[in-house]
């Protein structure tokens, strides 16, 4: 598997396909592989004619593990993303985020707009902007000695998402404490580019799609019908969606 340096950190990626690439970020607890390879979002971009590139974000699958919660603040997980851009010598993309990597994804897109030719938020509505990111229940949950002593449910859905994709859980609840930030409206304002905000129906962590998407000048809402947060990831409407998305900007 490919990686490439950010200063002290290793990033893992792939890079499939060919065409107008598409940066794709995972969701917490997940990697590129389960949140993009398993679900068939890279054979499905690859089909439409993307380049499909993804990367292990920082503590994650196969990349640098750190345990400080300050190494993982959302402008520094944004960087990452802008390093690999760099490393492939990408001056443009879409970039498309699921949860936490929606999140990174709309951070990068205000701090450096130059990189990012549309913005796909899977995952994540107004939640961006109102709240303090995942709780920190989820955390302690990770830190619990098993998933049996894990009472509130949605850390008990995090820590058995952990265990399933055998993860590092120190490094994890470092990560939720520090990637934690909201961004302001104003902030959300600025992003010019074409978005699409996609959440299912049934997502109880997300936030709603549309006031998300309303803040963002040329943002549209999509809400996946029956889907809750985790199994919205590979559905067929949302890929559909994104095709057609990908297909119709500019």
């Amino acid at each position: 598997m490919p990686s490439f340096r950010n200063g002290e950190l290793e990033i893992a990626f792939l890079d499939e396909g060919e065409g107008e690439p598409v940066v794709l970020v995972h969701g917490f607890a997940s990697s590129k592989e389960v949140n993009w390879v398993g679900p068939g979002w890279i054979a499905t971009l690859e089909g439409a004619g993307r380049r499909a590139i993804a990367l292990d974000n920082r503590g994650h699958s196969e990349s640098s593990k750190l345990y400080d919660p300050a190494d993982y603040h959302t402008d520094l997980m944004a960087e990452d993303v802008r390093a690999l851009l760099d490393h492939l010598k990408i001056e443009r993309a879409d970039v498309m985020g699921y949860s936490m990597g929606a999140r990174i994804g709309a951070f990068l897109a205000v701090r450096h707009p130059d990189r990012v030719r549309s913005l796909i938020l899977g995952g994540l509505g107004i939640k961006l902007v109102e709240g303090e990111g995942l709780p920190d229940s989820i955390a302690e949950a990770l830190e619990a000695p098993s998933l049996e002593d894990v009472s509130d449910p949605v850390g008990r859905m995090f820590r058995a998402f952990a265990d399933q994709t055998g993860s590092d859980h120190r490094a994890l609840a470092a990560c939720i404490r520090g990637s934690r930030q909201v961004m302001t409206r104003e902030e959300a304002a600025t992003i010019q580019v074409p978005a699409l905000v996609a959440v299912g129906g049934k997502d109880t962590i997300a936030g709603a799609p549309r006031p998300l998407a309303s803040l963002l000048p040329k943002g549209e809402a999509l809400e996946i019908p029956n889907r809750d947060h985790m199994l919205a990831v590979g559905d067929k409407v949302f890929k559909a969606a994104v095709t057609n998305f990908l297909n119709g900007r500019p």
